[in-house]
């Protein structure tokens, strides 16, 4: 079984990108799924979210793409079982012009991900807030594409720009490209704001739009400083609730999961 590919990307920044790849893939891993994460922010968020100090690194993403290290040598193991992750680091930020310039520039994640197909059930590329040559290369290499979308009044500038990237994306390198889904994240429930957004986000893309809201937590926001998803930092938060249950609706809808297997795991939690 090939493993399905997710790419988790907004080019605007702070909207809780590299907060939702870490505790989905969490979540997936705690289902019982084999899963990849890779780090393609030069800011490494995710890699050290996860628990992956900077200390424990020797190999990154940057030397699979620069020195022809596999994804297997850079690959270490999380604090969650069965997550592994592809580090980030600093240099990735120089890589982007590198890359630009080079041959098949599209493809190059495409190419290191393809032998560990069958080694995950899914596999999550954290994307950098742009939409730059790794995000492209993201994209180019997944099945479909999740965007997390802040619960605010500018929450559509720039989806445009984006959703004519994943169509271009899709016209010349990757006709199976998806949009998976949106999710709400930041939201504030005593907020008319967030009830506004929400409905306005519905409206326009309709049942792409996952039922789970992320809510603005504390707890949600701390977990990262810990070096901790937020199913290790305090599962019974309503961030890491909010995202148990985002996880449990990306797995159905991806096919990682049957309805069956939903109701059966809601039972064991």
């Amino acid at each position: 079984m090939m493993a399905k590919t997710i790419a988790i990307c907004n080019q605007k920044g702070g909207v809780g990108k590299s907060t939702t790849a870490v505790n989905v893939g969490s979540y997936l891993a705690l289902l019982g799924k084999q899963v990849l994460l890779v780090d393609l922010d030069p800011q490494g968020n995710a890699t050290i979210s996860c628990g992956v100090s900077r200390g424990r690194v020797t190999k990154t993403l940057h030397e699979a793409l620069i020195d022809g290290l596999s994804l297997t040598e850079a690959l270490i193991s999380s604090p969650i079982e069965r997550l592994d992750v592809v580090p980030s680091s600093f240099d990735l930020a120089d890589l982007e012009l590198k890359l630009a310039q080079g041959p098949e520039r599209e493809t190059v994640i495409r190419k290191l991900c393809e032998p560990l197909q069958s080694r995950y059930d899914a596999i999550l590329f954290d994307c950098p807030p742009s939409l730059g040559v790794l995000t492209v290369n993201a994209l180019v290499a997944s099945d479909c594409v999740l965007i997390p979308v802040q619960c605010e009044y500018l929450a559509l500038e720039g989806l445009n720009a984006l959703l004519r990237a994943i169509d271009q994306i899709k016209q010349q390198f990757n006709p199976h490209l998806k949009l998976g889904g949106i999710v709400l994240t930041m939201a504030d429930f005593r907020a008319n704001l967030t009830r506004e957004v929400s409905e306005e986000v519905k409206r326009f893309f309709k049942d792409l739009v996952f039922e789970t809201t992320i809510p603005r937590n504390v707890r949600l926001a701390e977990s990262p400083s810990f070096g901790r998803p937020v199913c290790v930092y305090d599962p019974t938060s309503s961030g890491a609730l909010a995202y148990q249950m985002l996880a449990r609706e990306v797995a159905l809808k991806i096919g990682l999961m049957e309805e069956k297997d939903t109701v059966t795991s809601k039972g064991d939690a």
